[in-house]
């Protein structure tokens, strides 16, 4: 590991953490084509930290209120309508089923779903789901509107994040598209849902690197991360991560999500194509 590897892959986790277009397929891939080793999983839920932080300073103000929404929310008889209540319940309900996937398919996270042909055929098969729900679905909700069941949708279509190509905001929009929400607001609940289930996976997942443990059977061989290396790559992905979210948040308002679209399906094809010629290891 040296100080270059660790911005590269702090730039590509940044880039590509609220791109629909899967920054854990991206860490797994720029690293191959450079002749690296694979991150890891550990690593890469470590640097979605900086990401997460992102997030939170983007949308410092949102969580706020969920939060003291949420709060306020247990108190017996307390109203639960309003819109920051909706939200905050609907983000810990949608988390629920990330965590009880992430700890069932552990082993499979951590070796089959990082197989490159498997990357390539999520990144083509949700990029279908994508545009068929942001072509096809009636858009016409705002946040105004949200309920707390919204959450739960949108939670299970996270879940499908945990395989590398998915991308937690493609799934997690085409999720809320399929609500009814408008791409803004699809856009925005996705970001906020994504806070717990990043913080989460990067804090379980620094137990690798507290108390390391030998790697699953099948796994690949991974990259030897320095603890100042792995503070580097997170810090870089947060500061990149924050202008990415304010890029998409303005692209959507006049764009739909169709460019990404074309893009994970060529990339799919090409990774598919590299592997099947023996060019990238799978």
């Amino acid at each position: 590991m040296n100080f270059l590897q660790s911005v590269t892959l702090g730039i590509v986790q940044g880039l590509t953490e609220f791109l629909p277009i899967s920054s854990t397929a991206h860490l797994k891939i720029v690293p191959a084509l450079l002749g690296w080793r694979d991150p890891g999983a550990p690593a890469t839920a470590v640097i979605q930290l900086g990401t997460a932080a992102a997030v939170i300073a983007y949308f410092a103000r949102d969580l706020w209120g969920m939060t003291k929404a949420l709060l306020a929310s247990l108190r017996p008889g307390a109203d639960r309508s309003s819109v920051e209540s909706r939200m905050a319940i609907g983000v810990v309900l949608g988390t629920i089923p990330i965590i009880v996937v992430a700890l069932l398919l552990k082993d499979f996270i951590e070796t089959t779903f990082r197989d490159t042909r498997v990357i390539g055929v999520t990144l083509i098969a949700m990029a279908v789901v994508l545009y068929v729900a942001d072509r096809f679905v009636p858009k016409h909700r705002s946040l105004e509107d949200i309920k707390i069941k919204d959450g739960l949708l949108v939670g299970a279509m996270q879940a499908l994040a945990l395989v590398p190509g998915a991308s937690r905001s493609g799934s997690t929009m085409a999720g809320a598209f399929m609500t009814g929400l408008n791409r803004e607001a699809a856009a925005r609940f996705s970001f906020l849902l994504s806070v717990p289930a990043i913080v989460l996976a990067g804090l379980y997942q620094m137990k690798a690197f507290i108390r390391p443990e030998p790697l699953p059977i099948g796994a690949p061989a991974i990259m030897e991360w320095t603890p100042s290396h792995l503070i580097v790559a997170t810090v870089v992905s947060g500061v990149i991560g924050y202008a990415s979210i304010a890029f998409l948040m303005r692209f959507l308002r006049t764009h739909s999500t169709t460019v990404f679209v074309v893009y994970r399906i060529l990339l799919g094809i090409l990774l598919l194509l590299l592997v099947a010629s023996g060019r990238l290891p799978a």
